[in-house]
């Protein structure tokens, strides 16, 4: 009788949680990661006809998988129009020369990149797939008593916005 081995519930070096990116051309979502996000390719399988089907890539320590639609089940790539329920936040060294890495892999930005009240430095795109991300750098270490403080002033200067315009 042999000794059955001990099986980790979360396997060795993964990340807890993984988004699955579902996509119509699986290999071209690859393609952006890689050149946008600097994305390692960790396993990349064929679907049934031969073209990607599957793939899980490492951005920094993080996880992500790639996925082609799959009949039979609820899983469905965005539509490219920016209204993904998902939005993917990510952390990188330079928020400015990301943005401008996805745009010229055909991303479309949706928030043009700007500093926020918390101290990151973000910009939202849409990638060719449909997917959205905000894009993000911190430039500033903020107190959380700052960052209500900051809050609330652009609160009350959108309120004040919205009554001018309303008289």
């Amino acid at each position: 009788m042999t000794a059955m081995a001990v099986v980790k519930g979360i396997p060795e070096g993964a990340s807890v949680v993984i988004p699955r990116l579902f996509c119509r051309d699986v290999a071209a979502e690859i393609d952006f990661c890689k050149k946008t996000f600097d994305a390692e390719e960790r396993v990349r399988r064929a679907g049934p006809d031969g073209t990607a089907a599957h793939a899980l890539l490492t951005i920094g320590p993080a996880m992500i998988m790639i996925e082609a639609e799959w009949p039979g089940m609820a899983t469905r790539a965005p539509k490219p129009d920016g209204s993904s329920p998902v939005v993917i936040y990510i952390y990188v060294e330079d928020v400015d020369a990301t943005v401008e890495r996805a745009m010229a892999e055909g991303a479309q930005v949706l928030f043009a990149v700007s500093n926020q009240f918390w101290g990151d430095r973000i910009g939202w795109v849409m990638d060719p797939s449909g997917h959205v991300w905000t894009i993000a750098t911190r430039i500033e270490e903020t107190t959380e008593e700052e960052r209500k403080d900051r809050w609330s002033s652009a609160l009350a200067q959108s309120d004040a916005g919205s009554a001018s315009k309303s008289v």
